[in-house]
């Protein structure tokens, strides 16, 4: 950035520096804001239209106008254009564009040099106000911009012609501003891998279980002890083990015990005769190293690999490195087992920023502005940090806590640095130095937790205090003399157990809580292990669907039931995505919000990324919940799942994390009035895929063929060419990727006998089967030549892929003839006319399937539960017959390529869709929306809404205060 950028943000960041805050967008959330799909679309017709065109003193104006409607906000309600301003010296000019507090906007006629307009910008600042100052500023020559961020220090530029690319960056128009979280630093990760080479070493020698466990926390405190001035003189620990113990490692474990013994013995209890070596390490407390323990037997390698680890810098280390740990020394299967998917500082931080730290962070700032009372009103608010209690009750390592601790002790400083200012003298220096030990209230005895994993919750305990080191030390470099909380005084509040049988209140109880917080373990029903099926029931019962949730849902009802009591208590819980969608956003919610809870911020589907070897990427949500009436509701939304969120201000979010009232769609086995039946295709379960006695699976071609397993079936028996049949699930559909099924549903038994290569595969039919846990599976055994579940149908069908991905615009369906077999990975409607077609595959119908159908990760999964929940539009023989032709036309635009060799992976490539086959969609969408209402759906949210209206219709509201009223009427 050159030196006028420089002074550029240096002005900008003014009215921030003196507490200043942007200003609200709310007036832009009075309207729908536009998808950023639509508004890309927007930003390249408004390219094309521009391209060549640019008069500064007669277009500038125009330009502007139709650059606001590309995000869908006319400029008139937010900025003005030349803005009268008083420049540097008495010079006198005019802003072109000028939003307050927003935006400054500096044009020039097409090819001249953007240096002038950026000079003459930075002239305007001065002649601002503090509240005026923009965070953006923008110039340009109409074929070209350059975007400046003075708040975070970015710029951007770019061509006209790339404006579709960049239509993030002017997130702040709509309101949906990109956040921005900064990943934890690549040395904790090596620092966790160092610790697993020692782990492993250890583990190959003999040395495991709980006591491996416990010397690995112990040893890790040490190495981060010795480089951050716990141990002093720093290097203590490394020098003992380099220089005290032999190289071959052979007394290595002996000396470790030792410094344990030492390290839990206070200074006066020590014999005389304590090695001068030992003597010098401080007393701990804690409980950290309480406990004996078997020591291991090192050799020279196993030493080599703790000297490399008490060699590294552990200064630099996060706390939250523990979580890498315990995650990187566990395996796989062990770490499905138990649901665990472990957190990086980026995604803690989404939770607990708009849980508690954004509303902390502004009432600090107001507290700074005010002219009366300020001192004690920062005293207050000190006391109050120091009240807050937090509890994580799924806390593994503790990295929610301990990210939570070290935030709060962040804003604690700040606090605190503008306190201290009152006990200076007239000259700015303090009469007597500070005695930085009285200086903090917040302490690790405000953090609770709750861990089945006695590892997990020792390292908890452990990473607390090292990051509360950390921040004491932050507190001595900014106050005065080093400050050390050893030993330790003051413990979090960690109980190993399961959370799910536990009492909450009597860990802390309900009033003195202020926040629950937490990643709980997530595991679809169809993996849970039997403890955790009894947990199930335990918190859920047996009656009704609630065996259908995931596991996760346990704690969001046991936190909802423990906050009951105290409508103080704000509510964030990370979960996976699938309790927002399909079947459980209809079992889960209703009984949420029927408690008096309302969502007031949600991240919608995201990855959530693990830090340690082996990540766990799982496609998450984070719900906030609370009972406080009025608070501003906010969703953050991702255009791509590993991406940065947009966050949107909102009236209120329902259970599939939308701006809309709280109704959940629940599961529905039978369609509307009038329609088919949907249902999946045929299942072969045919004994292809056999778990191999020492862990694997072995996979054969058994009533299922690919192309080259077909051409080798024929090779070895040309008559069996009339049996097979294209068989297609989604995936085959989609891919153009067709495979073949031995369908010998009625074939005379006499013609199968006589084909070997038949009766091979006939025969694993039957040992599958055989094998299976399932009753009627093996029934059909006896039938190894027909398929388990036989739903073929004589007649043509619709085909519906129950799989697709999320970055398609539509799911691409297919009418198919009944010779094409219909797998189970395929939702079928038999004789469905063309009308179905047309509907289903409209942006009507993909708006309701993207918001209620569930997922298979992040990608959409299709039920019949889409299906049969949606309101279709009452229509007129005249309006079937031109919605008929616009499915045809859809289905004709297609048939070109399909010939041509593309498939409908292809063609529905949102990014490279043939020009006629958009069209063709476009137009079939403009009449089904028609169908609905005459005014034009701008975009999708609108669809989603007027559609929930006409749901509303037909099912109960699920608005805990609106079901209220109601019972309430009824009883007068």
């Amino acid at each position: 950035m050159d030196v006028c950028t420089d002074q550029l943000v240096l002005l900008g960041l003014k009215h921030r520096a003196l507490g200043e805050a942007s200003p609200p967008h709310n007036l832009l959330r009075t309207q729908m804001s536009l998808s950023q799909n639509e508004i890309r679309s927007r930003a390249a017709g408004f390219a094309r239209e521009w391209a060549g065109h640019g008069y500064e003193k007669g277009e500038t104006q125009l330009f502007y106008r139709e650059f606001f409607d590309v995000f869908g906000v006319p400029v008139r309600r937010v900025a003005t254009f030349e803005q009268p301003v008083k420049g540097l010296g008495e010079k006198r000019g005019f802003i072109d564009l000028f939003w307050k507090g927003v935006l400054l906007v500096e044009q020039k006629s097409i090819g001249l040099d953007l240096v002038k307009a950026r000079k003459q910008a930075l002239e305007y600042f001065p002649g601002l106000k503090d509240n005026e100052l923009p965070r953006f500023v923008l110039l340009s020559d109409f074929q070209s911009f350059e975007l400046y961020d003075l708040e975070n220090d970015e710029e951007v530029a770019f061509p006209l012609a790339d404006l579709p690319k960049h239509v993030d960056k002017f997130g702040f128009i709509t309101g949906r501003e990109k956040k921005t979280f900064k990943d934890q630093d690549p040395v904790n990760i090596k620092a966790s891998e160092l610790v697993g080479a020692l782990h492993d070493a250890l583990e190959d020698s003999g040395y495991n279980g709980h006591d491996l466990e416990r010397f690995l926390v112990r040893i890790v405190f040490c190495l981060f002890a010795d480089d951050t001035g716990i141990f002093e003189p720093r290097g203590i620990f490394e020098d003992l083990v380099e220089r005290r113990t032999n190289v071959d490692g052979s007394d290595l474990g002996g000396w470790l015990t030792m410094l344990f013994q030492t390290l839990d013995t206070e200074t006066t209890k020590r014999p005389s005769t304590l090695d001068e070596d030992l003597a010098q390490f401080p007393y701990v407390n804690g409980s950290l190293f309480q406990s004996n323990l078997r020591m291991p037997a090192f050799n020279s390698a196993m030493r080599e690999r703790l000297i490399a680890a008490a060699r590294f810098n552990w200064s630099n280390i996060s706390p939250a490195i523990f979580g890498s740990l315990f995650q990187s020394v566990m395996n796989r299967e062990e770490r499905r087992n138990q649901g665990a998917h472990y957190t990086n500082e980026t995604n803690i931080v989404k939770v607990i920023r708009p849980l508690f730290m954004d509303e902390l962070w502004a009432e600090f700032e107001r507290i700074k502005g005010s002219k009366r009372g300020r001192k004690a009103e920062l005293q207050r608010f000190q006391v109050r940090l120091g009240e807050l209690n937090f509890l994580d009750p799924a806390c593994g390592c503790g990295n929610f806590l301990v990210i939570s601790y070290r935030e709060l002790r962040t804003l604690e400083i700040e606090v605190v640095r503008e306190l201290v200012n009152y006990d200076r003298d007239s000259f700015g220096q303090f009469s007597a130095p500070l005695d930085v030990s009285s200086l903090s209230i917040v302490n690790v005895d405000q953090f609770y937790g709750i861990e089945l994993v006695e590892f997990a919750a020792r390292i908890a305990e452990t990473a607390m205090w090292m990051m509360d080191h950390i921040m004491n030390n932050r507190l001595s470099l900014e106050f005065g003399p080093y400050y050390s909380r050893i030993p330790l005084r003051k413990s979090p509040h960690i109980l190993q157990g399961n959370a799910l049988t536990e009492d909450w209140t009597k860990l802390l109880a309900p009033a003195k809580c202020s926040y629950v917080l937490g990643n709980p373990p997530f595991r679809g029903h169809q993996f849970r292990s039997l403890d955790q099926q009894a947990d199930m029931a335990r918190v859920w019962g047996t009656s009704g669907q609630y065996n259908r949730l995931d596991y996760v849902a346990c704690w969001f009802r046991k936190a909802v039931e423990y906050a009951a009591s105290n409508r103080e208590i704000d509510i964030a819980l990370v979960s996976t995505n699938s309790i927002t969608q399909g079947e459980q956003c209809g079992i889960l919610w209703p009984w949420i919000f029927s408690k008096g809870i309302h969502i007031h911020f949600a991240h919608r589907s995201f990855q959530w990324n693990s830090e340690a070897r082996g990540k766990a990427a799982v496609h998450c949500v984070i719900v906030g919940m609370t009972q406080r009436e009025g608070r501003k509701s906010t969703i953050f939304e991702y255009d791509h799942i590993r991406g940065n969120p947009h966050a949107s201000s909102c009236k209120r979010i329902n259970g599939y994390l939308i701006d809309g009232p709280q109704y959940s769609v629940p599961a529905r086995s039978k369609p509307p009035a009038g329609r088919l039946k949907m249902n999946k295709g045929s299942q072969p379960t045919d004994g292809a895929r056999l778990k191999k006695p020492g862990g694997g699976y072995t996979t054969k071609s058994n009533l299922i063929l690919n192309d080259t397993q077909r051409a080798e079936l024929l090779a070895r028996e040309p008559g069996a060419a009339k049996w097979l049949r294209p068989y297609v699930g989604g995936d085959e559909l989609i891919s153009g990727k067709w495979r073949w099924c031995l369908w010998l549903k009625d074939v005379n038994p006499s013609q199968l006998r006589a084909s070997a290569a038949i009766q091979e595969r006939l025969d694993r039919v039957r040992v599958g089967r055989n094998l299976s846990p399932t009753d009627s599976v093996r029934e059909f055994a006896k039938y190894p030549w027909l398929f388990t579940q036989d739903r073929q149908p004589s007649r043509e069908y619709l085909g519906i892929p129950e799989v697709s991905s999320e970055h398609r615009e539509y799911i691409p369906m297919a009418v198919l003839p009944p010779d094409v077999i219909a797998s189970n990975k395929l939702q079928i409607i038999v004789g469905a006319p063309l009308l179905y077609f047309a509907v289903l595959t409209s942006s009507m119908h993909m708006a309701w399937m993207r918001t209620v159908a569930g997922r298979l990760e992040s990608r959409f999964s299709y039920a019949p539960a889409v299906y049969n929940s949606f309101p279709w539009p009452n229509l007129t023989a005249a309006q079937q017959s031109k919605i008929e032709a616009l499915g045809q036309g859809v289905l004709d635009s297609r048939q070109p390529h399909l010939v041509a060799g593309q498939t409908l992976e292809d063609l529905y490539d949102p990014d490279a869709m043939p020009v006629v086959l958009r069209k063709a969609h476009q137009a079939l969408d403009k009449a089904v929306d028609k169908l609905y209402r005459k005014e034009v759906f701008r975009f999708e949210r609108e669809r989603v809404e007027h559609l929930f209206e006409l749901f509303e219709k037909v099912a109960a509201p699920l608005d805990s205060t609106k079901s209220a009223k109601q019972k309430k009427s009824q009883k007068v």
